[in-house]
């Protein structure tokens, strides 16, 4: 099979957000209440404060935009950038609904920024730089557009093993199909799980005062088949391989997923841990 360009790889990408993008809005508000941490996170190491021009990479629904136009407040603003049109256009829906006037979205690939250089006192990104086919390039990109002593605050996921909810769906179809062995150079959800790979990439672009923490949480749900509900409705890549099995090898993955859920009970929830890599830069002066 031959290999996908850079291109390819984002109008894919493209497409698969687009496809969940209603997922995405029917469990916003579990999601909102499970990762307010890290987005308060994301606000704090980017130094955001009142009157500032942020940048968000890799909007979707609307985090961590959404929480930086609240604290930039009415002279400061935010633009939200993501691939899918119709995931930023819940983060509309949601914009107007707080009120925020401040904020705007835009569709495009975080890989080339149509800004000028120097345009933000601050960049965040959630969930987003591990999914690029060109991570040195969007690296390149921020430190252009971030102003001299402008800080980067970025959370990826760390590593399948300190994050059983995203392990436990591929492992359960891997025991009914084998599936290839993941490329660790190619885009996906654990790309920069591993220590300093991120940071390393940030220090090449430019950026200094580098830091990293593994931030260590939780998130739960009511059930195991809220879960499974939740994932099948949200996790592009999943949906993907679950549409090439048959409906007796789709349930036998099912039914393995809520058994490996159900071992995380705890009293009348399902909690997971979950580890995060955030790292911060800043733009030198």
């Amino acid at each position: 099979m031959a290999q996908q360009t850079a291109q390819q790889i984002v109008e894919g990408q493209r497409q698969d957000w687009n496809r969940v993008a209603g997922g995405w809005e029917k469990w916003d508000r579990l999601f909102d209440q499970q990762m307010a941490c890290l987005n308060h996170r994301l606000v704090a190491d980017a130094r955001l404060r009142s009157g500032m021009h942020v940048l968000d990479l890799g909007s979707g629904t609307g985090y961590p935009a959404l929480l930086g136009a609240q604290t930039v407040g009415r002279s400061g603003s935010v633009t939200g950038m993501d691939l899918a049109e119709q995931m930023l256009a819940v983060a509309r829906r949601k914009a107007a609904a707080l009120g925020l006037a401040n904020v705007t979205f835009r569709a495009g690939d975080v890989t080339t920024l149509p800004f000028e250089a120097n345009s933000f006192d601050a960049v965040t990104s959630r969930f987003c730089l591990m999914f690029l086919p060109e991570i040195p390039k969007a690296g390149a990109e921020i430190a252009r557009v971030l102003k001299p002593g402008g800080w980067l605050a970025v959370a990826v996921w760390s590593t399948p093993d300190k994050n059983p909810s995203i392990r436990i769906s591929m492992e359960a179809i891997n025991q009914v199909v084998e599936l290839p062995p993941p490329d660790p150079a190619a885009p996906g959800i654990f790309r920069l799980a591993k220590p300093g790979d991120l940071a390393g990439m940030l220090q090449q672009a430019g950026l200094a005062d580098v830091t990293e923490q593994e931030f260590l949480a939780e998130w739960s749900y009511a059930s195991a088949e809220e879960y499974y509900t939740s994932l099948m409705e949200i996790a592009a890549p999943i949906q993907n391989l679950m549409a090439t099995l048959s409906a007796d090898q789709q349930q036998r993955v099912k039914q393995l997923i809520l058994d490996a859920v159900s071992r995380f009970r705890r009293g009348d929830r399902i909690t997971f841990p979950i580890a995060v890599r955030m790292v911060a830069a800043r733009k030198p002066l």
